[in-house]
């Protein structure tokens, strides 16, 4: 691997989690706004039932009409029914797109930090209709560069939204690496095009993955990085 010169980013599950307005009761709230009644102690079994059939586009392109599905089958397995529920699932659905309805990980900003201490650029690559550039501002963090598949036209694991990435920092795969939580999309991905990539699994479900980190603040020595004083 060559000299090291950027780190790209996932942004939702790998340096975001969504705010209350995506869990039960943020459902149970929306669905109020529409006339609907839904029951927030069933939003954990609806949601992984709606990811279950979840399809992404055939083509890898952008598709908002399947995170549109996506949610309405979330509004309906919540016991929702009749006319609200599209529009329910569309206030949701354009609710992702609102950089404070997003809260960081407490290790992003410090580790962010050293890495720019290291003089290493700072890239977004998400499959996101969100501007990452503004949820950057918005969340008091500077970066390099950003690709989110809404403006590119294609999701990950789509080699050219990675290489878009790396043609706005003017740099070939080798000096760059990849952080997300995905395994197919962010480090399968990723590696596919010859960057280095890993896979942040903060909830312990991929023991024995390469290059597998539980949280951020792992990353600087992984990376090869001398210590600077982050710590968990």
């Amino acid at each position: 691997m060559g000299e090291l010169k950027a780190v790209l980013f996932d942004v939702d599950g790998t340096i975001a989690r969504p705010g209350p307005e995506f869990g039960g009761e943020g459902y149970r709230r929306a669905g109020e706004r529409h006339g609907l009644v839904l029951d927030p102690a069933r939003y954990d079994e609806a949601r992984a039932a709606s990811a279950e059939s979840l399809e992404r586009h055939p083509e890898l392109a952008h598709d908002e009409e399947i995170w549109l599905a996506f949610t309405e089958r979330i509004v309906t397995g919540m016991g929702g029914t009749g006319p609200g529920v599209q529009a329910c699932a569309l206030e949701l659905t354009r609710a992702w797109e609102h950089s404070p309805n997003f809260d960081l990980y407490e290790d992003v900003l410090p580790v962010f930090e050293e890495l720019r201490a290291a003089r290493l650029q700072i890239g977004l690559v998400s499959n996101t209709g969100r501007d990452l550039h503004g949820f950057a501002a918005h969340h008091g963090f500077s970066i390099d560069a950003a690709v989110g598949s809404r403006v590119h036209g294609r999701v990950k694991p789509h080699p050219s939204i990675f290489r878009a990435v790396l043609a706005q920092l003017e740099l070939e795969p080798a000096a760059a690496a990849m952080v997300g939580d995905s395994l197919g999309d962010d480090v399968e991905g990723a590696r596919a095009v010859g960057l280095r990539a890993f896979l942040l699994d903060r909830d312990d479900r991929h023991p024995g993955v390469e290059d597998r980190l539980t949280d951020l603040f792992a990353l600087p020595a992984a990376l090869g990085l001398p210590p600077s004083g982050v710590s968990s």
